[in-house]
């Protein structure tokens, strides 16, 4: 009896040990800072591809305004919007998304950083993906945003031929207006970024104010 009762004390042990974990891994809420990146897996069609080239699960990116009328995120989509972050939240897969938010950023930098993301607005999409002005696509946004907000070089220019992309993608690319040796930014360039400090990843986002 007393083995028995022992057993029965180690398995008690076990399973609560089991509810304490299960509960610290539970999502933290995110209180939110101007400037803050956050990422998704988009339900684009696009999304396979931009994933497959970067190797990547993220498609989609945009910064994150703090404002008294709520928690919006500044994303180049069918056109540069404001977008509710919860609203944003549930267009991704599962609604899971990836807060990061840039080393040493003051509150100051965070509030140009996101008056320059809003320069854009009504701005439309880039499908071709160029580094200019006229159309913008939304991992574009956010490095100009951090650029001309804070003077900080975020993510990294690649060469779509030098991305994980085979002959047949390189010439579908080519069709859609897209140069096999022009440079883009893909937004798992922001996460590779050692600049960015991850506050949560891959998780369901409670958002704090």
């Amino acid at each position: 009896m007393l083995l028995k009762t022992k057993g029965m004390g180690l398995l008690f042990r076990m399973v609560c040990l089991g509810v304490i974990v299960a509960v610290s891994t539970q999502p933290q809420p995110v209180k939110f800072q101007n400037g803050d990146v956050v990422l998704q897996t988009s339900k684009s069609s696009r999304s396979a591809l931009i994933q497959k080239a970067s190797r990547s699960p993220y498609s989609h990116t945009g910064v994150v305004e703090v404002a008294p009328d709520g928690v919006f995120v500044i994303e180049a989509i069918g056109k540069v919007s404001r977008t509710p972050l919860k609203q944003w939240a549930k267009r991704g897969v599962d609604e899971r998304l990836t807060v990061l938010r840039l080393n040493d950023l003051t509150a100051s930098e965070g509030r140009r950083v996101v008056a320059e993301a809003k320069k854009q607005l009504g701005k439309k999409y880039d499908a071709r993906f160029r580094w200019d002005d006229e159309r913008i696509y939304c991992s574009e946004l956010v490095a100009k945003a951090f650029k001309r907000g804070a003077d900080r070089d975020v993510g990294k220019q690649e060469v779509l031929k030098e991305l994980h992309v085979n002959e047949l993608e390189l010439a579908m690319a080519l069709k859609l207006g897209l140069s096999p040796d022009q440079t883009l930014l893909t937004p798992q360039s922001l996460v590779d970024d050692t600049q960015f400090i991850a506050l949560a990843t891959e998780a369901v986002v409670s958002v704090q104010r």
